[in-house]
Parts: C-alpha cells; structure tokens; sequence
C-alpha cells in the first residue's frame, strides 16, 4: 500500500495534469538538466500550465550549493510566492537538489517530484530525504521534507544507457538483502536485462515507503535503508575528491560486499550466503578500482558518516538474507580489512 502523495503512474501526462489542476497553484517551475530537458520534458510540456523552466547541468558534481543558489535566484527572479511549486523531472541528483531548494525557498514551497531513471524511482524520490553534496561528502547539507506528489513511471528507464539501470539496481538489490529473502531468491536467478522492472519498481516503493512512514526523520527502522551505504559513501566521496568517476550504485555494490564481509566476520551472515551476494553483485558490476595505499583514506571517511554517534562509526549489518541490524558499531580497522579483502577478489 502506497501513501497518498506516491503514485505509479500508467498515464504520466493525465495525472500530472489532474494533480496540477485541482492544486491551482500561483505558477510552476519546472527542473530540468540537459537530458532530461531533451528526452523527458517532451513528455510531460503540453500538460503543464503556464510555467518557466530552470535547466541546471546534469551530474553529480553538480549538487552543491552554488548550484542551489543559481536555482533560488531563477525563483527569486520569477517572483514564485508561497503558493507556487516546483516540478522536478530527473534523476536523483536533480531530486534531491531540487526537493531542497523548493523546501528552503521561502520557508518552503511545493515540490512534484518525477523521477527518470531506475535509481530515483526505487530510492531518492521515496521518503523525504533532500539536500547536496558539501566538500565532497555526500548529501552533507539537507532537510527531511516530503513531496507534494511523487509521479513514478516506468517508461522513462527506456531512455536509460545500461550503466544508469544498473546503477538503481544495486539499491534494488540493498531492498532485497534487507527485508526479502524469497524477492532476493528471485532477483539474483536473472541478469539485469531479464528483470521484471515494474515488479521491481513496486517492490522497492512499497518497502521504503512503509519504513519511511513509520520513521521520517530516522531515529530508528530507517537507519536500515543505509545498507552499503557506509561504506560505499566513503569510497564514493574519495574518488569523487579524486576526480574519479563511479555511479553511486557501483559504490553501493562494493558497500553491500564489504559490509557483507563485516557481517560474516561478525558471525550475522553465513560463509555460503556472503559468497552467493558476492558472487551476483560481482557478476552485475564487476570491481571498482581503488589502490591498496588508498585503504585508510577512505576508511577515514567513514567518520563523517551521517549515521554516527560521537567517534562511533555506527553501520547496518546484514542479519541473514532478508533482514538487517541498525547502530553497529564498526571499527576503522574492520573497514580497512574489508576494502582489503574487496581488492583481492578474482573475477
């Protein structure tokens, strides 16, 4: 069962329409990078009422403050009010981002979010989590702030290269490992092009929107959702400071393997399935590549962890396929060996 403001849409153009019509808002702007302004806004653009758009450049890179306030300034000079909202139609950089600005503009406005591509739509645009990247820690600077209206639609993964789907398919995967042991059976039999993404899609929806629910602000169940993420943030902060590239769900991967290898060391996860989990995320994405000089620096990074309490670095470790503990304290060391491990893996 969905909430209310989530809706998986089977006409995007007719609901976005009825949404806007029934809201009578004072005037809309609308978010958009380079591709999605190209492939997506096409969509949607005889539906809208009047509007203005707001074209930001597509990337990681470009979640930041500085980006922020070009977008403020785009609003400010448009005289949006306070009965005014923001469509944002892109991936989950452009979400948060744009979730962000609308919700700190004027104390806040209202935000539409559509969500394009595979990543978005099962994790960013679910449960109110905005904000930007800040000195290249992730997601630095933020709010918890819950959507107008989230519009979901599979049709946009169409428009996706290979390397965006299976990007979102690492947080699929997370959703599996830590709530469903039957849909983790049942994903980790197919390649990535034989998924069934609609089921995927409301699968993935269905779970993070009832954890959200229950917690919002994440002070307990939430925490789970950070499966890989301790991990896979520090070594994607690290070489996204590097000016090395990798996809936020090939930084996920190798967090679930090596959070997964915390777990087993911890005695939560047998040797059998931390194989099967290695085996099949390896199979998706391969390695990501990092030197064995360069362990301690991005195990450093984990102490800038959201999730920490004081100079505890707190994980979620997998308990058994299908379920997930929150408020694990790990040490530096456990990091270190685990990145260890990661790069003497032989595929």
């Amino acid at each position: 069962m969905l909430p209310d403001n989530i809706l998986l849409s089977s006409n995007l153009s007719k609901d976005l329409q009825d949404f806007l019509h029934k809201k009578q808002y004072s005037n809309v702007a609308v978010l958009v990078d380079e591709n999605t302004h190209r492939h997506c806004y096409p969509l949607i653009q005889s539906t809208l009422p009047p509007h203005f758009i707001v074209e930001v450049r597509s990337g990681e890179d470009e979640k930041n403050i500085n980006t922020s306030v070009n977008i403020w300034q785009a609003l400010t000079d448009h005289a949006l009010d306070r009965h005014a909202a923001v469509v944002v139609l892109g991936g989950g950089v452009l979400g948060d981002m744009g979730g962000f600005c609308a919700s700190t503009y004027k104390r806040g406005i209202d935000f539409v979010l559509i969500p394009t591509t595979l990543l978005a739509q099962v994790d960013a645009s679910i449960g109110g989590k905005l904000g930007v990247d800040f000195n290249h820690f992730k997601n630095h600077i933020g709010v918890f702030q819950t959507p107008a209206l989230t519009l979901l639609h599979d049709s946009f993964l169409k428009t996706l290269p290979e390397a965006e789907l299976r990007s979102g398919f690492a947080e699929v995967i997370k959703h599996t490992l830590i709530s469903d042991k039957a849909m983790w059976d049942e994903i980790s039999r197919r390649a990535l092009k034989d998924q069934d993404w609609k089921k995927l899609i409301r699968h993935s929806v269905e779970f993070k929107a009832k954890v959200t629910t229950e917690d919002p602000k994440e002070k307990g169940l939430r925490k789970i959702l950070n499966a890989g993420h301790t991990v896979g943030h520090a070594l994607e902060s690290y070489l996204l400071a590097k000016g090395r590239r990798v996809l936020h769900g090939e930084a996920i991967a190798v967090g679930l393997i090596t959070e997964g290898y915390i777990a087993k060391n911890n005695g939560l996860l047998t040797q059998q399935d931390f194989t099967n989990i290695c085996d099949y995320v390896l199979k998706i994405y391969g390695k990501v590549k990092f030197e064995n000089d360069e362990l301690d620096s991005i195990a450093q990074l984990t102490l800038q962890d959201k999730k920490n309490k004081g100079n505890r670095i707190l994980c979620v470790l997998l308990n058994g396929i299908g379920s997930a503990k929150w408020d694990c304290e790990i040490t530096l060391e456990s990091v270190k060996e685990s990145l260890s491990f990661y790069r003497t893996i032989q595929i």
